[in-house]
Protein backbone atom coordinates (compact mmCIF):
# COMPACT_ATOMS: atom_id res chain seq x y z
CA UNK A 1 0.00 0.00 0.00
CA UNK A 2 1.62 3.75 -0.88
CA UNK A 3 1.82 6.04 2.13
CA UNK A 4 1.26 9.96 1.94
CA UNK A 5 2.29 12.07 4.94
CA UNK A 6 0.86 14.98 5.65
CA UNK A 7 2.52 18.12 7.76
CA UNK A 8 -0.39 20.67 8.49
CA UNK A 9 -2.04 21.76 11.72
CA UNK A 10 -5.28 20.27 13.84
CA UNK A 11 -8.85 20.61 13.11
CA UNK A 12 -10.54 19.95 16.09
CA UNK A 13 -13.74 20.12 14.26
CA UNK A 14 -12.77 17.50 11.55
CA UNK A 15 -13.35 19.84 8.32
CA UNK A 16 -10.19 20.93 7.79
CA UNK A 17 -5.92 20.43 8.40
CA UNK A 18 -5.02 17.58 9.58
CA UNK A 19 -8.40 15.59 10.03
CA UNK A 20 -9.30 16.44 6.65
CA UNK A 21 -6.50 15.10 5.40
CA UNK A 22 -6.13 11.87 6.87
CA UNK A 23 -9.99 11.11 5.48
CA UNK A 24 -9.33 12.17 1.95
CA UNK A 25 -6.06 10.45 1.87
CA UNK A 26 -7.52 6.85 3.04
CA UNK A 27 -10.51 7.61 1.01
CA UNK A 28 -8.51 7.56 -1.66
CA UNK A 29 -6.34 4.64 -1.16
CA UNK A 30 -2.89 5.77 0.76
CA UNK A 31 -1.79 4.81 4.04
CA UNK A 32 -2.28 8.06 6.15
CA UNK A 33 0.41 9.89 8.09
CA UNK A 34 0.39 12.98 10.29
CA UNK A 35 2.76 15.34 11.56
CA UNK A 36 1.21 17.98 13.71
CA UNK A 37 2.63 21.54 13.59
CA UNK A 38 -0.24 23.43 15.49
CA UNK A 39 -3.36 22.76 17.78
CA UNK A 40 -6.02 25.03 16.41
CA UNK A 41 -9.39 25.83 18.65
CA UNK A 42 -11.81 25.79 15.32
CA UNK A 43 -15.09 24.92 13.56
CA UNK A 44 -16.65 25.93 10.27
CA UNK A 45 -17.11 29.50 11.27
CA UNK A 46 -13.64 30.22 11.97
CA UNK A 47 -10.47 29.93 14.25
CA UNK A 48 -10.27 31.27 17.76
CA UNK A 49 -7.10 29.89 18.76
CA UNK A 50 -3.49 28.44 18.03
CA UNK A 51 -1.26 26.83 19.62
CA UNK A 52 2.31 25.85 18.10
CA UNK A 53 4.22 22.97 18.11
CA UNK A 54 8.12 23.59 19.42
CA UNK A 55 10.33 22.88 16.72
CA UNK A 56 12.35 20.22 18.25
CA UNK A 57 8.77 17.95 18.55
CA UNK A 58 8.11 19.06 15.52
CA UNK A 59 11.74 17.41 14.65
CA UNK A 60 11.11 14.30 16.40
CA UNK A 61 7.60 13.93 14.21
CA UNK A 62 8.70 14.02 10.76
CA UNK A 63 11.93 11.62 12.18
CA UNK A 64 9.96 9.29 13.43
CA UNK A 65 7.90 8.94 10.17
CA UNK A 66 10.71 8.68 7.97
CA UNK A 67 12.78 6.15 9.96
CA UNK A 68 9.77 3.36 9.75
CA UNK A 69 7.28 4.48 7.02
CA UNK A 70 8.77 6.49 4.31
CA UNK A 71 6.40 8.23 2.47
CA UNK A 72 5.48 8.41 -1.04
CA UNK A 73 4.14 11.71 -0.83
CA UNK A 74 4.29 14.60 1.22
CA UNK A 75 1.41 17.11 1.73
CA UNK A 76 2.17 20.98 3.79
CA UNK A 77 -0.70 22.74 4.82
CA UNK A 78 -0.67 25.48 7.76
CA UNK A 79 2.76 26.12 9.35
CA UNK A 80 2.85 29.26 10.59
CA UNK A 81 6.49 30.70 11.67
CA UNK A 82 9.60 30.81 9.98
CA UNK A 83 11.68 28.52 12.77
CA UNK A 84 8.75 25.62 11.88
CA UNK A 85 9.23 25.83 8.06
CA UNK A 86 13.19 25.63 9.07
CA UNK A 87 12.79 22.47 10.44
CA UNK A 88 10.47 20.89 7.79
CA UNK A 89 12.53 22.07 5.02
CA UNK A 90 16.04 20.92 6.80
CA UNK A 91 13.86 17.36 7.59
CA UNK A 92 12.58 16.61 4.42
CA UNK A 93 15.92 17.53 2.44
CA UNK A 94 17.77 15.57 4.93
CA UNK A 95 15.64 12.42 4.01
CA UNK A 96 15.04 13.28 0.73
CA UNK A 97 11.40 13.03 0.44
CA UNK A 98 9.40 12.81 -3.04
CA UNK A 99 6.01 13.96 -4.59
CA UNK A 100 5.90 16.83 -2.28
CA UNK A 101 2.54 19.23 -2.12
CA UNK A 102 2.63 22.82 -0.21
CA UNK A 103 -0.78 24.15 0.28
CA UNK A 104 0.84 27.47 1.25
CA UNK A 105 -1.70 28.36 3.81
CA UNK A 106 -1.45 32.41 4.81
CA UNK A 107 -4.95 33.74 4.18
CA UNK A 108 -8.34 32.45 5.96
CA UNK A 109 -11.78 32.45 4.33
CA UNK A 110 -12.66 35.94 5.83
CA UNK A 111 -9.33 37.16 5.22
CA UNK A 112 -7.84 36.74 8.69
CA UNK A 113 -3.70 36.23 8.50
CA UNK A 114 -2.64 32.77 9.49
CA UNK A 115 1.07 32.94 8.81
CA UNK A 116 3.78 35.31 10.21
CA UNK A 117 5.01 37.85 8.26
CA UNK A 118 8.96 36.82 8.07
CA UNK A 119 7.62 33.32 7.59
CA UNK A 120 6.19 34.02 4.24
CA UNK A 121 10.18 35.08 2.92
CA UNK A 122 11.49 31.38 4.49
CA UNK A 123 8.64 29.38 2.89
CA UNK A 124 9.38 31.32 -0.88
CA UNK A 125 13.14 30.52 0.12
CA UNK A 126 13.50 27.02 1.13
CA UNK A 127 9.73 24.74 0.93
CA UNK A 128 8.48 26.47 -2.17
CA UNK A 129 11.77 25.35 -4.21
CA UNK A 130 11.76 21.64 -3.22
CA UNK A 131 7.75 20.86 -3.82
CA UNK A 132 6.44 18.91 -6.79
CA UNK A 133 3.51 20.95 -6.62
CA UNK A 134 1.64 24.09 -4.73
CA UNK A 135 -1.38 25.18 -4.52
CA UNK A 136 -2.49 28.99 -3.64
CA UNK A 137 -5.37 30.23 -3.67
CA UNK A 138 -5.90 33.00 -5.77
CA UNK A 139 -5.10 35.74 -2.22
CA UNK A 140 -2.01 33.26 -1.50
CA UNK A 141 -0.95 33.56 -5.05
CA UNK A 142 -1.18 37.13 -5.09
CA UNK A 143 1.06 37.33 -2.11
CA UNK A 144 3.83 34.88 -3.80
CA UNK A 145 3.59 36.56 -7.40
CA UNK A 146 3.05 40.40 -5.98
CA UNK A 147 0.43 40.82 -8.85
CA UNK A 148 -2.71 41.57 -8.68
CA UNK A 149 -5.13 38.67 -9.72
CA UNK A 150 -8.39 40.66 -11.09
CA UNK A 151 -9.03 38.40 -14.36
CA UNK A 152 -7.85 34.97 -16.08
CA UNK A 153 -4.73 36.39 -17.78
CA UNK A 154 -3.46 38.08 -14.57
CA UNK A 155 -3.83 34.08 -13.16
CA UNK A 156 -1.43 32.64 -16.40
CA UNK A 157 0.70 35.66 -15.55
CA UNK A 158 1.11 34.66 -11.74
CA UNK A 159 1.22 31.33 -12.46
CA UNK A 160 4.36 32.16 -15.00
CA UNK A 161 5.99 34.12 -12.15
CA UNK A 162 5.76 31.84 -9.63
CA UNK A 163 6.74 28.68 -11.47
CA UNK A 164 9.73 30.08 -13.05
CA UNK A 165 10.91 31.90 -9.92
CA UNK A 166 10.39 29.13 -7.73
CA UNK A 167 11.02 26.09 -10.56
CA UNK A 168 7.86 24.08 -9.37
CA UNK A 169 4.58 23.36 -10.83
CA UNK A 170 1.85 25.37 -9.28
CA UNK A 171 -1.82 24.97 -9.55
CA UNK A 172 -3.72 28.34 -9.06
CA UNK A 173 -6.81 27.50 -7.95
CA UNK A 174 -9.65 29.35 -8.89
CA UNK A 175 -12.99 30.57 -7.56
CA UNK A 176 -12.97 33.84 -5.05
CA UNK A 177 -15.73 35.20 -7.27
CA UNK A 178 -13.51 35.60 -10.79
CA UNK A 179 -14.68 31.96 -12.56
CA UNK A 180 -16.48 28.82 -12.07
CA UNK A 181 -14.17 26.97 -10.17
CA UNK A 182 -11.68 26.64 -13.19
CA UNK A 183 -7.92 26.22 -12.05
CA UNK A 184 -4.74 26.72 -13.67
CA UNK A 185 -1.61 24.48 -13.87
CA UNK A 186 2.04 25.99 -14.78
CA UNK A 187 4.38 22.83 -15.20
CA UNK A 188 7.89 22.71 -17.31
CA UNK A 189 6.84 25.59 -19.03
CA UNK A 190 2.69 24.78 -20.03
CA UNK A 191 0.06 25.56 -19.24
CA UNK A 192 -3.02 23.80 -18.56
CA UNK A 193 -6.68 24.70 -18.03
CA UNK A 194 -8.98 21.92 -15.40
CA UNK A 195 -12.68 23.24 -16.01
CA UNK A 196 -15.03 23.14 -13.34
CA UNK A 197 -18.47 24.07 -12.40
CA UNK A 198 -19.29 26.29 -9.09
CA UNK A 199 -21.34 23.71 -6.43
CA UNK A 200 -23.80 25.56 -4.69
CA UNK A 201 -22.89 24.45 -1.49
CA UNK A 202 -21.79 26.80 1.20
CA UNK A 203 -20.24 24.21 3.47
CA UNK A 204 -16.57 24.47 1.84
CA UNK A 205 -14.69 24.50 5.04
CA UNK A 206 -11.48 22.25 4.49
CA UNK A 207 -11.76 22.28 0.76
CA UNK A 208 -7.81 23.34 0.06
CA UNK A 209 -6.77 20.85 2.40
CA UNK A 210 -8.73 18.21 0.87
CA UNK A 211 -8.06 19.31 -2.90
CA UNK A 212 -3.99 19.12 -1.71
CA UNK A 213 -3.86 16.13 -0.08
CA UNK A 214 -6.24 14.07 -2.70
CA UNK A 215 -3.03 15.17 -5.56
CA UNK A 216 -0.93 14.25 -2.77
CA UNK A 217 -2.47 10.49 -2.32
CA UNK A 218 -2.72 9.93 -6.29
CA UNK A 219 0.99 11.32 -6.78
CA UNK A 220 1.91 8.60 -4.29
CA UNK A 221 -0.01 5.75 -6.43
CA UNK A 222 1.79 6.75 -9.34
CA UNK A 223 -0.44 8.73 -11.47
CA UNK A 224 1.71 12.21 -13.57
CA UNK A 225 0.85 14.94 -11.93
CA UNK A 226 -2.28 16.49 -14.47
CA UNK A 227 -3.80 12.95 -13.63
CA UNK A 228 -3.56 13.56 -9.97
CA UNK A 229 -5.21 16.92 -10.25
CA UNK A 230 -7.91 15.53 -12.40
CA UNK A 231 -8.63 12.87 -9.68
CA UNK A 232 -8.32 15.40 -6.85
CA UNK A 233 -10.64 17.45 -8.55
CA UNK A 234 -13.51 14.67 -9.07
CA UNK A 235 -13.35 13.77 -5.91
CA UNK A 236 -13.75 16.90 -4.21
CA UNK A 237 -16.26 17.70 -6.74
CA UNK A 238 -18.01 14.43 -5.80
CA UNK A 239 -17.71 15.70 -2.12
CA UNK A 240 -19.12 18.83 -2.50
CA UNK A 241 -22.09 17.45 -4.57
CA UNK A 242 -22.80 15.54 -1.58
CA UNK A 243 -24.28 18.12 0.20
CA UNK A 244 -22.98 16.80 3.89
CA UNK A 245 -24.81 19.43 6.21
CA UNK A 246 -23.76 19.40 9.69
CA UNK A 247 -22.40 22.49 11.99
CA UNK A 248 -24.78 25.31 13.00
CA UNK A 249 -22.96 27.58 11.46
CA UNK A 250 -23.24 26.16 7.80
CA UNK A 251 -21.51 28.67 5.77
CA UNK A 252 -18.29 29.92 5.31
CA UNK A 253 -16.37 31.16 7.69
CA UNK A 254 -17.22 34.58 9.53
CA UNK A 255 -14.83 35.05 12.72
CA UNK A 256 -10.99 33.88 12.94
CA UNK A 257 -7.97 34.75 15.57
CA UNK A 258 -4.89 35.68 13.65
CA UNK A 259 -1.42 35.58 14.36
CA UNK A 260 -1.15 38.84 16.11
CA UNK A 261 -3.86 37.71 18.95
CA UNK A 262 -6.65 40.03 17.59
CA UNK A 263 -10.44 38.23 17.46
CA UNK A 264 -12.21 39.59 14.61
CA UNK A 265 -15.93 39.13 13.49
CA UNK A 266 -16.91 39.84 9.51
CA UNK A 267 -20.17 39.75 7.93
CA UNK A 268 -21.13 36.98 6.10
Amino acid sequence: MKTALSIAGSDCSGGAGIQADIKTMTMNGVYAMSVITALTAQNTTGVSDILEISPDFLKSQIDMIFTDIYPDAVKIGMVSNSKLIETIAERLDFYKAKNIVVDPVMVATSGAKLIESDAVAILKKTLIPMAAIITPNIPEAEILSGIKIACEEDMILSAKSIGEKYGCSILIKGGHNLNDANDLLYSNGELKWFYGRRINNPNTHGTGCTLSSAIASNLAKGYDMENSIRKAKDYISGALESMLNLGKGRGPMNHSFNLNGEFSKEAE
